[in-house]
Order: C-alpha cells, then structure tokens, then sequence
C-alpha cells in the first residue's frame, strides 16, 4: 500500500494535470453535446475505465515497452484518433436522426436521440484505452512514488492509477454537466440540437486528427 504522505504528493500532482483540459475534457464535451448529460456521464465513466487498464499494464511492465517503442506509440495514437474521427463523422452524419419522431425521446432534456448505456461505456472506455499521452503519462510518474519497502511495486502502481482514474471522474464530471447544461437551453429546436451534435462530431474528430499529429514528447 501507498504511504499516506506519497499518496498526497501524487495526489497533488495529478490535480495539475486533470484540472488543466485535455483530450478528455474535449472528448466528454463533445459527447455531451451529441447525447446530453446521461451519455456524457456514462462516457466519462468508460474513459476512465481506459486509465485503469493503462495503470495494470504499467503494472505488468508493458506499459514501459510501449511507450518506448516509437512503432507501438505511433499505432496506438493513430488507431485511436482514426476511432475519434469515425465517432465525430458518424455524429455529423446522424445528426438529425430522430428529430420529429416523439417516440424516441432523450429523459434528460427532450433531445433525440438517446445513447445506450453499452455503447456510450464501450466507445469511451475505447478512446480511453487508445490515448497514449495517459499512458506516457502514468508510465513516467507512477513508478516515481513506489516505496520499495511497501513491498512489490505492481499493487502500488495499481492503487496510484484507481486514484487517478477517480480523480479524472470527479473533474470530467464537472464539464460533463457543464457542457450538457449548455445543450439544453437549445433542446426546443430541431436545428438547433442538429447543429449542436454536429458541433459535438466536429470537436471529436478534430481532436482525433490532433491526436494522430501529436508528437511522441508528453
């Protein structure tokens, strides 16, 4: 287990980083403009899920290999921001399904239409799982507050990456909410939501272009 003393001091560095926004804070913005607060919260849920298998595979020693190997590095970052502008062009492309059909109505604000729980955890917990700035990141700083006398470094790490991963819920949850409270000012009009979720599209698959032309420095 973590010492109390170096859990605060990780966890006063990883405030830093999880408070200034990232792709994750644009991914969950432009989910919330799609598919309202519902999906957007469930989506933070299954990005941070990403960050706990980041945290196992530093944990079992991969996550060194990777971020070491610049062929693994580059994969990763572009089948992840090839899977960013797939979910924005797909969002561009539907985004007026549902609008003038009552039956197929959002709970949170009356949008169209809504995002199931299963594929709102799955498609985040992907984007999460193909960032490779998060695992640099953890790969490069967790090993740092492992105390060797604590006993083995694995368990460590693990616990250090469930605390980030909680951290990134508490903030994320915060633009989720803040980014859904601004689409539903604009829910009475169809037009309107059509180019709000166009809007949220575009964010994702500018931000899956910026993570493929992003470079290997963290």
């Amino acid at each position: 287990m973590i010492t109390g003393e170096s859990l605060l001091a990780f966890v006063a560095l990883a405030s830093v980083l999880v408070a200034i926004p990232g792709p994750s804070v644009l991914f969950i913005v432009g989910r919330a403009l799609q598919h309202g607060r519902r999906g957007a919260l469930l989506s933070v849920l299954g990005n941070a899920g990403g960050f706990v298998v980041h945290a196992v595979l530093v944990a079992a020693g991969v996550g060194a290999l990777v971020a070491a190997s610049a062929t693994a590095f580059t994969v990763l970052k572009i089948a992840g921001g090839i899977y960013l502008v797939y979910l924005g062009l797909q969002a561009i492309r539907h985004r007026r399904d549902g609008l003038g059909d009552p039956s197929v109505v959002d709970p949170d604000d009356g949008t169209f239409p809504p995002l199931s729980v299963r594929r709102a955890l799955s498609e985040s917990f992907l984007v999460g799982v193909a960032n490779p700035k998060t695992l640099v990141f953890m790969v490069a700083v967790l090993p740092q507050f492992v105390d060797p006398a604590r006993g083995p470094a694995w368990p460590q790490i693990l616990e250090l990456g469930v605390v980030f991963a909680l951290m990134a819920v508490l903030v994320d949850s915060v633009w989720a909410l803040a980014a859904a409270r601004a689409r539903g000012w604009i829910a009475s009009s169809p037009a309107r939501v059509a180019r709000v979720r166009a809007a949220g599209g575009g964010m994702l698959a500018a931000l899956g272009v910026v993570l493929m032309a992003s470079r290997r420095a963290a």
